[in-house]
């Protein structure tokens, strides 16, 4: 069944729950979803790239149905992603920040990075052997038409996410972390309009990379929290939900992050909805599975153009890019009993028509669903709202109480003596940035020893916000600014909290 109206109708929603995960495009991880359902945008094992886009007898890959266990990740900064989708390399010194996108470079570059890598970026994964999603696919619906935010790595979408921008950010900039991202979220949004939210973390959340977002009484752990508050009929208007980042033997990375197991992210995806399932507020639940951008991954659906830069900011050089283009197709799948089965939508049909569905739809989405006052940026006003996919006059009674059990994947034990990834790198130095400590402290640090240096540091900066609270007679909220943020040996992280105390609730 596919959605391409809006209703007028109040919505029957009153909880939305965020799960981003990471790193995999459509067709990795949907694509052959359109065996079961034609009315998908997939694959239909025609697609394929060149080894060398400039050689016109150049060997083609095609893209298959194998995909299992993956390791190494593949490239996706900036440059990569500008190679993937354009079939051209990205030149210094003859920029072309237009290019005609062809969808036509995966393999080129892939092969570049290294030899072989091609195998695995031109693959899928077969319906069953993501039997969560299968089951969710056929059970409510999937969004054919779901883009990441920029064509850039992990951190500037998840800015996305929740803000509708990255503050001119197109990759890991230590100084923007040590003062945290400014702009307005949408968590403040809701609360400034009477709504609540809460942040169930499962190792460290990266929601603290922006400034202002430092609510104490907001962020739970998810292992001790989430279950009780659904059971409870307790969650608040916005969950968002993150994944363990980290792959350790005791407790496996679940956030689809190559080299960590699929399967996990499966379970995990299980273990949410199964409580969203059994919880007294069910029937006014919207659940969205999102994935942060493609992660180097073969997707054939050219990235959009032309789109509104959010506030006129210009990245850095050498790319001056103007945010002006969306990354490459992610999954995107949503949930609620309001929901038929086999829903597919496609693109939206507003409010421009111009208009996709990107990350900032998020933002755009509560607005609609809670009538907040304002957009946050010019790329939430833009972006479609997928409310419309709330779809039926009545609640479903036939959803199913549990899903079907994941394949462990991966037959090897967890890395957990490996080197810090990117997105890990910038989570320990978004810790560093409350702790005080220096940001150099990421390059002799393992998996293991980042999990637990990121742990310690959430700990410290939740108990002493909690203990300022208590001093300073604070109802519910702590905020850590700039000033606690900068590396100084002149006060102490409690002395920094003490000092940024928010009063004014």
């Amino acid at each position: 069944m596919a959605v391409e109206t809006s209703s007028a109708t109040p919505s029957p929603i009153k909880t939305v729950v965020v799960l981003v995960q990471e790193n995999r495009s459509f067709d990795h991880m949907l694509g052959w979803f359109k065996t079961i359902n034609p009315e998908i945008g997939g694959v239909t094992g025609s697609e394929s790239n060149p080894i060398s886009t400039s050689d016109p007898n150049s060997t083609q890959i095609t893209f298959k149905d194998t995909a299992g266990y993956v390791d190494p990740d593949p490239d996706h900064s900036f440059q990569a992603i500008y190679e993937q989708v354009s079939g051209k390399t990205w030149d210094t010194n003859n920029p072309d920040p237009n290019p005609e996108i062809k969808m036509n470079g995966f393999v080129q570059n892939a092969e570049r990075t290294t030899p072989g890598l091609s195998e695995t970026v031109m693959n899928g994964f077969k319906p069953e052997a993501v039997p969560v999603f299968k089951q969710l696919v056929t059970e409510f619906a999937v969004c054919d038409r779901w883009f990441a935010s920029l064509p850039a790595s992990t951190q500037p979408n998840r800015l996305y996410v929740h803000s509708a921008t990255s503050h001119g950010a197109m990759s890991n900039n230590t100084q923007q972390l040590i003062e945290g991202f400014p702009q307005k979220t949408i968590f403040e949004s809701l609360e400034e309009n009477g709504y609540s939210f809460g942040i169930y973390y499962q190792s460290f959340p990266s929601t603290l990379f922006y400034r202002h977002l430092k609510y104490v009484d907001n962020f739970h752990q998810y292992d001790l929290s989430f279950k009780r508050h659904c059971k409870d009929g307790k969650l608040p208007n916005y969950v968002v939900i993150e994944p363990r980042y980290f792959d350790i033997l005791t407790a496996a990375a679940n956030d689809d992050h190559p080299s960590h197991d699929v399967s996990e992210g499966q379970k995990l995806v299980k273990e949410i909805y199964e409580a969203l399932r059994s919880s007294p507020q069910w029937n006014e639940i919207l659940f969205l599975v999102i994935y942060d951008e493609h992660g180097g991954f073969y997707d054939h659906v050219p990235t959009p153009t032309g789109v509104p830069s959010p506030d006129d900011i210009v990245g850095p050089e050498p790319y001056n890019f103007k945010f002006d283009r969306l990354g490459c197709r992610v999954p995107a799948i949503m949930v609620s009993p309001w929901i038929e089965p086999e829903t597919v939508l496609h693109r939206p049909s507003g409010p421009d028509p111009t208009s996709e569905f990107e990350h900032s739809s998020i933002a755009a989405t509560l607005k609609k669903i809670f009538n907040l006052k304002e957009f946050l940026t010019k790329r939430d006003a833009w972006a479609g709202s997928f409310d419309i996919v709330v779809n039926r006059s009545t609640p479903r009674t036939d959803c199913p109480e549990k899903l079907a059990e994941p394949v462990k994947m991966r037959d090897t034990d967890a890395k957990e003596t490996a080197k810090l990834s990117d997105f890990q790198e910038e989570l320990v130095q978004a810790a560093a940035a409350l702790k005080g400590d220096p940001f150099n402290l990421v390059e002799n640090m393992t998996v293991s020893s980042g999990l637990k240096y990121v742990e310690d540091a959430f700990k410290k900066f939740y108990d002493d916000g909690q203990k300022a609270k208590e001093i300073n007679e604070v109802e519910d909220t702590v905020s850590a600014d700039a000033s606690t943020r900068r590396t100084t040996a002149s006060k102490t992280f409690m002395q920094k909290v003490f000092s940024c105390l928010v009063c004014d609730r």
